[in-house]
């Protein structure tokens, strides 16, 4: 499960710098106008990478806090 997490992380990084190039790219040929509410996109998949980040280090501690609760009974 941790590869899964690993590569979907990545997934949404990679997403986000690459709608923010396309629509940034776009802005400037076809207007800023017409594109400029597409940058939701990119804010949307920078949250959820920061927030599978958060998560993914939450676990860890939780696995880390069961272990060490385990080890002492």
């Amino acid at each position: 499960m941790k590869i899964y997490n690993k590569i979907m992380s990545y997934f949404w990084l990679f997403s986000a710098i690459t709608i923010l190039l396309i629509v940034t790219y776009m802005s400037f040929t076809e207007g800023f106008n017409k594109w400029a509410y597409y940058y939701i996109f990119v804010l949307t998949s920078l949250a959820v990478y920061f927030l599978k980040t958060w998560m993914m280090k939450r676990m860890d501690r939780h696995n880390e806090f069961l272990k060490e609760k385990n080890t002492i009974k």
